[in-house]
């Protein structure tokens, strides 16, 4: 009840009826009127509805005759808007009904703070960022080169000049994307030649790749240990080639040194550097005498050391070539599966010169050797020709 004594519902129609305001019972009226306007049978308002009705578009007129006032000249007149009362004529959009608007604000400051971290991480070490990017970063092409079938016609191109370290030992070479180790000397399809079969000359490849990993690549070696398997290669009625290198390795000189077939290094001074030994080269096979086959092997092996006692990094360079001979037992008076090593030679960079004890010895920085390096420079990595130089020279790299 109202203080007049008047009940409060007759008191909202009085204030509907003198403009003051809405009643809430007209606010339900016309909502109850809004959800029964879907049926199909129309129905005739209400008196009360219909004074509702009849407040509002004088409400609409009010608004209208408002923003009429004032306008200029010239000007065309602005779309009047209906007069509403809020939260009636417009509802919420679908997104805000479950929520959502919430949960992306919250999705996209989880971006934005991911994409401000990244950004101080990029500033930080920017190489993150153009390591990933074409032409960008500084390291270099990694790409294994696809195998050596014919001589190159160049020298490979120079890498940027870092000089190798413990983590890195081959960077700044052209080693750097060579095959590693024994996987570097691949052999070519055998096939039946000089009077040899399929099988034999498969076989005749075979052993040279086995004299090459024995010479070049076997840890025992490398530490200058005796190379047991390669004597047990070589056939020791052929040549002398087993004999030579046997007498060479107990009694090294300038003529029989053995460090021309074998790659030795003194561990007082330096050892080799983990246990990748960069390899690239081609081997290939021809007729020799009737009921032989000749393979000729030309291989470049790529050592990264370390000195003894010291954590400075250096690395040597050898070059090979040689020509093994697998002859028919029923022709030639050998020894059956042997080879015969009838030639070899080989060029070394970064290796102290006149000394012909039986080892390598590498050059590191800072240290001072009682031979200087010669006048003429040498390419190590120049495989398109063999170096003819008589006396030492100085590698251009390493």
């Amino acid at each position: 009840m109202s203080p007049e004594g008047q009940p409060d519902r007759e008191r909202g129609a009085s204030s509907a009826a003198d403009g003051s305001s809405v009643s809430d019972e007209q606010w339900a009226e016309l909502v109850r009127q809004a959800e029964s306007a879907g049926s199909d049978a129309p129905k005739e308002p209400s008196a009360r509805a219909r004074m509702v009705t009849a407040r509002l578009r004088a409400l609409d007129e009010e608004a209208a005759a408002a923003q009429g006032a004032g306008r200029r000249w010239g000007r065309k007149p602005k779309k009047v808007e209906p007069w509403q009362p809020d939260g009636w004529r417009t509802g919420p959009a679908w997104r805000e009904m479950n929520g959502c608007p919430g949960k992306r604000r919250r999705f996209v400051g989880a971006l934005g703070f991911i994409a401000v971290m990244g950004l101080l991480v990029v500033a930080m070490r920017p190489s993150l960022l153009t390591d990933h990017l074409p032409g960008g970063g500084i390291s270099p092409d990694t790409t294994r080169l696809l195998s050596e079938t014919a001589a190159p016609t160049a020298a490979p191109a120079r890498e940027a000049p870092d000089r190798p370290t413990l983590e890195e030992p081959f960077r700044g070479s052209p080693a750097l994307r060579w095959a590693d180790g024994a996987q570097g000397i691949e052999l070519p399809a055998a096939k039946a030649t000089g009077g040899m079969s399929k099988d034999e000359v498969a076989d005749a490849l075979s052993k040279t790749r086995r004299l090459l990993v024995e010479s070049n690549l076997d840890p025992a070696v490398l530490r200058g240990e005796r190379p047991r398997a390669l004597l047990q290669l070589l056939d020791p009625h052929a040549d002398g080639a087993r004999e030579q290198l046997e007498k060479s390795l107990s009694e090294p000189s300038e003529k029989n040194d053995p460090a021309m077939l074998l790659s030795r290094f003194d561990p007082a001074e330096a050892r080799v550097l983990g246990d990748v030994v960069k390899v690239r080269g081609r081997m290939t096979f021809k007729a020799g005498e009737p009921g032989s086959v000749e393979v000729d092997a030309d291989y470049s092996f790529v050592y990264a050391l370390r000195e003894t006692g010291g954590d400075d990094v250096a690395r040597t360079i050898v070059r090979r070539r040689l020509t093994t001979v697998l002859y028919d037992p029923e022709r030639w008076d050998v020894t059956r599966g042997k080879l015969a090593l009838t030639s070899y030679e080989s060029n070394v960079g970064n290796t102290e010169c006149d000394v012909y004890d039986g080892f390598l010895h590498p050059w590191f920085s800072g240290e001072d050797h009682g031979t200087p390096p010669g006048d003429e420079l040498i390419d190590p990595y120049d495989r398109s020709e063999w170096p003819d130089q008589k006396e030492c020279g100085t590698v251009t790299r390493t």
